[in-house]
């Protein structure tokens, strides 16, 4: 599992809802099976988690 805080932005370091929208879907975009979870404390945004799986067919091939 990779944690990543959510205020996580090279540029300006904030924690506005544009900057952890952006990683939350950039995490969707480059995820094939798994799970993203995002934490709130005090109605914010501080952690997103994401847990990838790998699948495998009945041959043991992964699946693409």
């Amino acid at each position: 599992m990779k944690s990543l805080p959510a205020n996580h932005d090279e540029t300006n370091g904030d924690n506005s809802a544009t900057t952890w929208r952006k990683v939350v879907n950039a995490h969707v975009n480059s995820l094939r099976f798994g799970v993203i979870q995002i934490v709130v404390h005090d109605s914010r945004v501080v952690q997103i988690e994401r847990t990838e799986k790998v699948r495998f067919d009945q041959r043991g091939a992964v699946s693409a």
